[in-house]
């Protein structure tokens, strides 16, 4: 057996009607979740909100994220080719209006919460109590209506930090430069006065 037979036959164990994961329908905030987290526009609102409870540098920093790893997301699905789960019959499946046929890895709902919520609380550790739920929920949506394997939301939750984590790095470099520029610009005069 290989290693990606094995992943398939974890992720299907993963999916078999469980407490966790029952194959009924899912409420409507799970089924709602999902919705409004298509094509990242859950995330606008949230930032808004962010905004005017006076955390502009981490909606900025959030949503900045989230623009950057959805696009991301679809490259990396262009090039891992996967099939989605066989639940079409189930009441769980038949929750959502949409019935995706790209590849199913990774869960781009997943990328761009996962990007958001990071790059959030990241830049204001506050703000991750208030998020932070919301892009679980929004990953758990995706495997409760069955849209995704375990593994591609888990992917996608990944690749979102690591995009969030890439930026803050970044950010930190450019503030980092900025420094050394000012404290150049600072120090020269003295050394020119000096020659």
């Amino acid at each position: 057996m290989t290693g990606e037979d094995e992943l398939e036959e974890l992720d299907a164990d993963a999916l078999h009607d469980s407490e966790l994961l029952p194959t009924r329908r899912p409420h409507p905030v799970i089924v709602a979740a999902s919705l409004t987290a298509r094509a990242g526009l859950l995330w606008l609102p949230v930032a808004g909100a962010l905004a005017l409870c006076g955390k502009k540098k981490a909606a900025k920093r959030a949503f900045t994220a989230a623009v950057v790893a959805m696009p991301l997301g679809h490259l990396v699905s262009q090039f891992v080719h996967r099939r989605r789960p066989s639940a079409a019959n189930m009441p769980a499946r038949q929750a959502l209006p949409e019935h995706p046929d790209s590849s199913s890895f990774p869960s781009k709902h997943a990328v761009t919460a996962a990007a958001f919520g990071t790059a959030a609380a990241l830049t204001d550790g506050e703000t991750a109590f208030f998020v932070m739920p919301l892009v679980l929920l929004v990953a758990y949506s995706r495997l409760r209506t069955r849209v995704h394997w375990p593994t591609d939301v888990l992917g996608g939750l990944t690749i979102g930090a690591l995009v969030a984590l890439a930026q803050a790095g970044i950010g930190r470099s450019a503030r980092a430069r900025a420094t050394a520029w000012r404290l150049a610009a600072m120090v020269r005069p003295v050394f020119s006065d000096h020659s």
